[in-house]
């Protein structure tokens, strides 16, 4: 794998993501914060350990609401520091920060010089001119391009470059949104060496690692066992569902990089932020 470990590259000083060691050598995912404790077993204010023990009041975590009434995923904990990362003071939002995914798509217009081809293909599908086109219609444009994909992967695409949840897409995004699928196309049937119309396991890591993403074995697995469309037996998936697994894996490594602002391999998330992070991809 070139060096790389697993994540998404190299950060700066060489060291692979989420396996090398940090500075002052201790290794990723296991290093002290400030006070000496390791991350996940250091004790927050009041030395209980997190997620080992429960909150004041012996309440269970995320059935109760903490001191204030306040459910959890709501407010902060006490002394405002974000669970899972033992009194580490974070700058990130509360929710209401994180921005909606359900915020109205914003009108747009095609970028200058678009391909005559890419706006005809537009225009085609949007037969009431208002400029924006459905989940429907964008799949019928993919279509007429021999790119047929499934709704579920045409709304991860709709997220993706339109950053909502809304089932609308504007010709700036549309423009956007067609180029890379010609760019993962032709990742694709680079890594299809046998022109089998599948990439496996190990075309799939080599597929993944030139757009930046090292993953692991057991990730690779989870990935193939879930888009083979022949149940595990070909152990291989088809173009449409590397497509949808490519959005999955670039979408959520976007989010975490945000959060992730050194390359670290490690960030605190609240459980609204969380939430918002993980559910899009598995409701589309």
């Amino acid at each position: 794998m070139s060096g790389y470990g697993y994540g998404y590259g190299a950060p700066t000083g060489g060291q692979p993501y989420g396996y090398g060691a940090p500075p002052g050598g201790q290794p990723q995912g296991h290093s002290a914060p400030p006070g000496g404790q390791p991350h996940g077993h250091s004790a927050p204010p009041g030395g209980q350990p997190h997620a080992h023990s429960t909150p004041p009041g012996s309440q269970p975590y995320g059935h109760s609401a903490p001191p204030g009434g306040q459910p959890y995923g709501h407010s902060a904990p006490p002394g405002g520091q974000s669970y899972g990362h033992g009194g580490v003071a974070t700058a990130y939002p509360a929710s209401g920060g994180y921005g909606s995914p359900f915020a109205m798509l914003v009108p747009s217009t095609f970028p200058p010089g678009t391909d005559p081809s890419i706006v005809a293909c537009f225009e085609m599908v949007d037969v009431d001119r208002s400029g924006q086109i459905d989940d429907r219609e964008l799949q019928k444009a993919l279509s007429s391009y021999n790119q047929s994909f499934s709704l579920r992967t045409v709304h991860l695409l709709m997220n993706m470059f339109t950053n909502t949840n809304i089932k609308k897409i504007g010709p700036k995004e549309f423009t956007s949104l067609f180029q890379s699928l010609q760019s993962w196309r032709a990742t694709f049937e680079r890594f299809d060496r046998d022109r089998s119309g599948r990439i496996d396991s190990n075309e799939l890591r080599e597929a993944l690692l030139s757009l930046g993403y090292s993953l692991s074995p057991m990730l690779l697995e989870l990935l193939i066992s879930k888009y083979d469309k022949t149940d595990g037996r070909a152990r291989a998936i088809e173009y449409d569902n590397f497509i949808e697994c490519c959005l999955t894996v670039k979408g959520l490594t976007d989010k975490f990089k945000e959060k992730d602002t050194n390359l670290s391999g490690t960030a605190n998330f609240t459980y609204e932020s969380f939430m918002l992070t993980v559910l899009p991809f598995i409701i589309a």
